[in-house]
């Protein structure tokens, strides 16, 4: 994954309809699961990104949703 983390952003951005709402939810959801040990969704290292990062490129490449976390809210 060589790409900047702007350009993953922008793409899980419009993974999400560019609700940067929705966004922030998935992101803070997933990387609460990482931080508690969940293993990364891409073939990433998981000790060189933050895992806000990491969640953004699950996003991007389409490995989860809002839907997907639990999240009825939305």
């Amino acid at each position: 994954m060589d790409c900047r983390i702007e350009e993953i952003a922008a793409k899980a951005l419009k993974k999400m309809g560019d609700d940067r709402y929705r966004l922030s939810l998935v992101v803070a959801k997933r990387a609460e699961q990482l931080a508690d040990g969940a293993t990364p969704l891409v073939d990433i290292d998981k000790n060189k990104l933050k895992f806000a990062d990491i969640a953004l490129f699950e996003i991007a490449e389409d490995k989860i949703t809002l839907e997907g976390l639990g999240e009825t809210d939305r």
